[in-house]
């Protein structure tokens, strides 16, 4: 209790000998140290908050946002993105699918359940029912892994009637969390697509990326993506004999971006072909024959008429014919945008690790046959044609060595520490450090800086008896019951020093100064006086 008083009234003394000035400095001081160390404490204690959803629609986000305080977990909104603890984000992320959400903004078939027959028109309907069909393919297609939102437009003829061919068209708006939409995906969707709507071709769907563009099929590839996936193909085929890292594959593609026909026709005149035969037989046979001579007997009534002069005649004619064609040969060829016009292909393979006669290890080129073998293999990656002007060039020549002995990348110390922490509890530390430098240190300094007075000797002979109304405080102005306290002479001891001033001053400085030394005088005083009476 002597401890805490004796700390409690050194504080009251600093505090009562500064100024006014000095005392609203020190209150703002301690009143800025203590939020500094509120808010650092605060930052300490505080969770490390994760993403959980991000991008989403003002509506969505509520319905977010309601469902997180139900489950009571603290949350951060920041920008379009939710953020919560990290370590209740896995869980919290189940109960609110569990709940469906963050819900899909697009409607499906649902539309056409509040739609009644009456009132409602054929042009009304078929709006509503090509509306509802955008929604569920869209719904379909956000079930890509990689797709944040989708939009599906469709824009189909409507007109009443029968027709040979519909002539519809659709677009597939695809935003993405970071992932990529390849090539494999667009050409899904083209078909999920035109086949959700009757008569679509795929051909006429348009698959777009928010980020990318316009994403072309896998049949639709450009340049650049089939230079890629032939130089790959290079890639994989020399690695496992060459090791990985010890082939160079360079390639250009030179396509065609025009159309072209072209038609040849060729006439050999040394080469016939019989293309018709024809044969035809003639045969003429005639007989005549004449009348006799004309008589009086003739003339009789049973008279026989007399033959005249008999003649007959054949003729046959046998005729053939054969038609022949000169050969000719007609090539029509037709090269659309996006034909191979000419393929150039580069490849450098390391050499062959040899030891020397001294004990070292040099790179060697390699022999010309396995150059050969490796020219066939490529040449046949890349679908070499040497009439279509192809050039193919395989060349083997040692690559530069970097280093023969590398370091083991190990995690160290410091990546095994959470910093972050670290460097919170070292801005308080500095903090504190701060704050002693700047009040503790001058309050040292301005004790240190006191005059030196003379330590008072405890030991003291047998005290008289006192009188009675000692409270061990000092009024200024004596009264009959606290009268004033005189210096009392003790036979042995040295009479201190003290500047010419009141007794009673200089006591009260002499008590302020040395307060633990009064405190057990008086106290020996006090038991003095007890065991005398």
């Amino acid at each position: 209790m002597i401890r805490r008083g004796t700390v409690l009234q050194k504080l009251q003394d600093y505090w009562n000998e500064r100024s006014s000035q000095q005392r609203m400095i020190l209150g703002a001081a301690f009143l800025g140290t203590f939020l500094v160390i509120a808010g650092f404490g605060w930052l300490a204690s505080r969770p490390s908050m994760a993403l959980i959803y991000g991008g989403l629609d003002s509506a969505q986000a509520g319905e977010v946002i309601a469902g997180i305080e139900r489950a009571g977990i603290p949350y951060e909104v920041r920008g379009d993105a939710i953020w919560v603890a990290s370590d209740q984000r896995d869980r919290l992320r189940m109960d609110l699918a569990a709940q469906g959400l963050p819900a899909a903004t697009s409607t499906g078939y649902e539309l056409l359940d509040g739609m009644s027959g009456f009132g409602t028109t054929s042009q009304m309907f078929d709006a509503a029912y090509w509306r509802a069909k955008e929604g569920e393919l869209a719904r379909t297609i956000l079930a890509l892994p990689n797709v944040q939102t989708a939009r599906v437009h469709l824009a189909i003829e409507t007109g009443r009637g029968y027709r040979r061919d519909q002539n519809g068209t659709a677009s597939v708006t695809l935003t993405t969390n970071g992932g990529v939409i390849t090539r494999d995906q667009a050409a899904a969707l083209k078909y999920l697509v035109s086949s959700g709507v009757p008569g679509m071709q795929p051909e006429r769907v348009t698959v777009i990326d928010t980020q990318r563009g316009i994403i072309a099929a896998t049949e639709d590839q450009t340049g650049a993506d089939r230079a890629a996936e032939m130089k790959r193909n290079v890639e994989r085929i020399l690695e496992p004999h060459v090791g990985v890292g010890n082939a160079i594959v360079e390639l250009n593609l030179d396509l065609l971006t025009e159309t072209e026909l072209f038609t040849e026709q060729r006439f050999d005149p040394e080469q016939r072909a019989l293309i018709s035969t024809v044969t035809e037989e003639t045969t003429d046979q005639s007989n005549s024959t004449g009348t006799g001579a004309v008589t009086a007997a003739s003339n009789l009534p049973d008279a026989q008429e007399q033959p005249g002069d008999t003649s007959q005649s054949n003729r046959a004619e046998n005729r053939s014919q054969s038609n022949y064609e000169v050969s000719r040969v007609t090539r029509e060829v037709q090269r659309q945008p996006g034909a191979t016009r000419r393929l150039t292909v580069a490849v450098l393979v390391n050499g062959v690790p040899q030891a020397g006669a001294d004990g070292t290890t040099t790179l060697a080129p390699r022999s010309e046959a396995e150059l050969q073998t490796l020219r066939e293999l490529v040449a046949s990656a890349v679908g070499f044609d040497e009439a279509r002007g192809d050039q193919l060039t395989v060349k083997s020549l040692p690559f530069a060595l970097l280093g023969e002995n590398g370091t083991l990348a190990t995690p160290g110390f410091m990546d095994r520490l959470a910093l972050n922490d670290l460097a919170r509890i070292a801005l308080i530390g500095l903090f504190a450090i701060a704050v002693i430098l700047m009040v503790l240190r001058p309050m040292m300094r301005n004790r240190a800086a006191a005059p030196a007075v003379p330590a008072l000797d405890t030991s003291l002979p047998p005290m008289p008896p006192m009188m009675s109304g000692l409270n061990g405080f000092i009024d200024d102005e004596p009264s009959p019951d606290s009268p004033r306290i005189v210096p009392i002479e003790f036979p042995g001891l040295e009479q201190l020093s003290l500047p010419p001033a009141d007794p009673v001053e200089r006591l009260k400085a002499m008590m302020k100064e040395r307060h633990e030394e009064s405190v057990k005088i008086l106290s020996g005083w006090i038991d003095n006086k007890e065991k005398v009476n």
